[in-house]
């Protein structure tokens, strides 16, 4: 069986692949300082939890944007699985073609994810990943990746907007019933919500005139589902394209699958 873990800045999500089913998928948060026995703890809950062994698991595939847990992931793949893990990153195969600047600026987790899309859609089409940071990627005909933007996740603006302004609350993000709100939360929400989605828009529209086509929109990451109920240009929702991802690139660079 495949594991493959992407490791975010805020939450770490892992999936157990048995061939090419799915069989598991967990999200927990990510600690920045977690030493491999701790790692090794927390993934045997896990996969007990699922009635796994760790010894079942046969190959594994991660891509991380917090370098100072890659050391530690590395151990636990060799010491409680006993697999070389593939990496993701610059010389691994990833059959992208990355046309920007500087390649290895790109992060572990945008190239995982446009992997992912290729492998089930025909471009182009522009990746949104409301993670930690929200991230648009612009993939054209050729399937070459061009490049993107970069703007503060939802949940950071919000935590934000708590940290930084004493008499703002905590809230949940939902889509409140109206854009005008009538309380403190509602407005809060309103702003989060409403206002990322157009965002996302205008952003779409943009990026859409610079690429001379109508491309399709696909949308990622924990909050996409929220954002999507308003944004007028999310063609899609897949919150497992990561990991689709993940596997396809641990194809490209084992033979044997898992």
């Amino acid at each position: 069986m495949l594991l493959v873990t992407d490791v975010g800045n805020s939450h770490t999500v892992l999936g157990l692949y048995d061939k090419d089913v799915l069989t598991g998928r967990w999200r927990v948060m990510t600690g920045n300082y977690r030493t491999a026995d701790e790692l090794h703890i927390l993934l045997a809950m896990l996969l007990q939890g699922a009635g796994l062994h760790p010894k079942q698991i046969t190959g594994c595939c991660i891509s991380s944007v917090v370098p100072q847990l890659n050391a530690a992931l590395i151990q636990v793949s060799h010491n409680a699985f006993g697999v070389e893990p593939v990496m993701v990153g610059p010389g691994i195969k990833t059959g992208l073609r990355l046309k920007c600047d500087n390649p290895k600026e790109v992060g572990a987790d945008r190239i995982v994810n446009t992997v992912g899309a290729l492998e089930a859609h025909k471009p182009p089409f522009i990746l949104i990943d409301f993670g930690t940071a929200t991230t648009f990627d612009a993939v054209n005909e050729k399937a070459e990746w061009l490049g993107g933007v970069i703007v503060p996740g939802i949940q950071l603006s919000a935590d934000a907007l708590f940290e930084r302004c004493a008499k703002l609350p905590r809230v949940d993000i939902s889509v409140p019933a109206t854009v005008i709100g009538r309380d403190t939360v509602t407005n809060i929400q309103s702003g989060l919500t409403f206002g990322f989605a157009d965002m996302v828009d205008g952003l779409v529209l943009r990026m859409r005139g610079e690429m001379n086509c109508d491309a399709k929109v696909i949308a990622t990451g924990g909050l996409s589902k929220i954002v999507s109920k308003v944004a007028k240009t999310i063609d899609l929702v897949d919150t497992d394209l990561t990991l689709k991802g993940l596997r396809a690139v641990y194809l490209k660079n084992v033979r044997k699958t898992s």
